[in-house]
């Protein structure tokens, strides 16, 4: 598992955050409590700290810059509909745990139409997109929860809860970095992302017929 390695393209999402009723709400990053392998081994987000070595899918064990931490929901309403959450049972995405992830979350998958669509088997897509997916689902999330954002020096994936790919993106670039080559994940955008799950459930369904 960790030996995968990609291609890489040219491509960044860009960092976003919503605010809802006084509340202010991140779309990305990783639930307070959600472990990831780092060289200390399988580590809550929330214990880590710049300088935390991490493993990535790409560039093996690479050093954390900076933790961000934010609090996902802090108004009285509910949280909308579009906010809610994805939940990912374990084994749907590799996780050995159960998962829960934020619907803007970048995750890496794998299929036989990416491939043969952007001629690389791995792909970035949210997190929401994978909705119906091997039981993957909307979850109205439990208030009051820290999101932690990882940041490195250059955009990465990391392993989230033994085996999950979730991308975390390059902060947002500096003006003497303007204009320099950007290297980093294809972001599949929606319709297309859409059309590659329903691929994805296809190829399962196909395997499990073959079994």
């Amino acid at each position: 598992m960790f030996g995968w390695t990609r291609a890489q393209a040219p491509q960044r999402m860009a960092e976003s955050t919503a605010a809802w009723d006084g509340g202010v709400m991140t779309t990305r990053g990783l639930l307070a409590g959600t472990r990831v392998a780092t060289s200390m081994g399988w580590r809550a987000v929330d214990a880590l700290a710049a300088g935390d070595m991490v493993l990535t899918f790409d560039a093996g064990l690479q050093p954390l810059v900076e933790v961000r931490r934010d609090i996902f929901w802090t108004a009285d309403a509910p949280v909308p509909a579009t906010y809610h959450s994805v939940f990912v049972p374990a084994g749907a995405l590799g996780n050995s745990a159960d998962l829960e992830l934020l619907p803007d979350q970048g995750v890496l998958v794998e299929s036989d139409a990416a491939c043969d669509a952007y001629g690389d088997p791995f792909a970035v897509l949210s997190a929401k997109s994978l909705d119906g997916y091997r039981g993957i689902r909307r979850v109205s999330p439990r208030t009051q929860i820290e999101i932690v954002t990882l940041v490195f020096a250059a955009e990465q994936v990391v392993y989230a809860e033994g085996g999950a790919l979730v991308h975390c993106p390059r902060p947002m670039l500096g003006l003497d970095e303007l204009g320099a080559p950007i290297v980093g994940y294809d972001v599949i955008p929606p319709r297309d992302a859409a059309f590659l799950v329903e691929c994805m459930k296809l190829e399962a369904s196909q395997y499990h017929s073959c079994r």
